[in-house]
């Protein structure tokens, strides 16, 4: 019931994020600067489900950033939304939607909103970060919460602003992740530099392997490989899975608005 939205958002980058500096770490997590994107920002992705060799598209995820106000601070407004195509509803229709609000200062959550419906299965949480007191105030209670903890869709941002240029590849960039109640202590695995291929083109790009949770799709471990442009914006731009049937693949198809120029992009196809 958890796959399409696992795979549209969690999945589409591959981060799981955890809280103490792991091999290699030097960002301060509480205080990175956002120099990757802007607001007005658009990012559009395709999702492919593989089985046998074929490509199948299966949906399509957009990411939008903004900056507006929140309790009287500035913030950047950041939406994910994900739905399955039309000739997939028949299968299992999924239209979900994920926000967060990011302090521009600090680059912390002050707010998560999931909004999901995905076939029977309907779900809206409310997080509130109250940094006060190191708690995450939802609908299901009060949860102590690390002092720099993230949500699923703002450590998708933060990781964008990494400098992985102070890493070397095998080095783990670990996060603190607040999901479900809970918090995941998990990492990433910087593996270095390569040139890479997706549907919009060529690419050079980052490479690096996030840690999973084992479930019902997803086996857990370092199964996963994500490759974000080798440039100042950090563009996702493809990540492969292999799932309990066949394997899944996201590319990026379309962007608007990047901060920089895409000089990573080497061959458009």
């Amino acid at each position: 019931m958890k796959s399409f939205r696992i795979l549209a958002f969690f999945g589409l980058f591959g981060i799981s994020f955890p809280m103490q500096a792991g091999s290699g770490s030097g960002d301060g997590f509480c205080t990175i600067k956002n120099t990757a994107f802007q607001p007005e920002e658009i990012l559009t992705y395709k999702v492919f489900y593989t089985v046998a060799g074929a490509f199948i598209g299966a949906g399509e995820a957009t990411f939008r950033s903004s900056v507006e106000r929140l309790h009287n601070k500035p913030v950047y407004h950041i939406i994910g939304e994900g739905k399955t195509f039309s000739f997939y509803d028949g299968i299992f229709k999924v239209r979900d939607k994920y926000e967060t609000y990011i302090d521009t200062a600090t680059f912390q959550p002050y707010r998560f909103v999931r909004n999901v419906n995905e076939g029977s299965y309907k779900k809206y949480e409310l997080v509130d970060f109250n940094k006060t007191t190191n708690a995450a105030v939802t609908n299901d209670g009060v949860f102590k919460v690390p002092e720099c903890v993230q949500d699923v869709l703002s450590a998708i941002y933060y990781a964008r602003n990494i400098d992985f240029n102070k890493y070397k590849p095998g080095d783990k960039i670990t996060f603190s992740l607040f999901l479900d109640k809970e918090v995941f202590e998990m990492y990433i695995r910087y593996l270095g530099k390569e040139t890479v291929k997706t549907k919009y083109g060529k690419f050079r790009a980052i490479k690096f392997k996030p840690l999973l949770l084992k479930g019902t799709i997803f086996e857990g471990g370092e199964k996963m490989t994500v490759w974000v442009s080798d440039d100042k914006n950090h563009v996702p731009l493809r990540v492969e899975s292999p799932i309990s049937v066949g394997s899944v693949k996201v590319d990026m198809l379309s962007y608007r608005n990047l901060r920089h120029d895409l000089t990573s992009l080497i061959e458009v196809r």
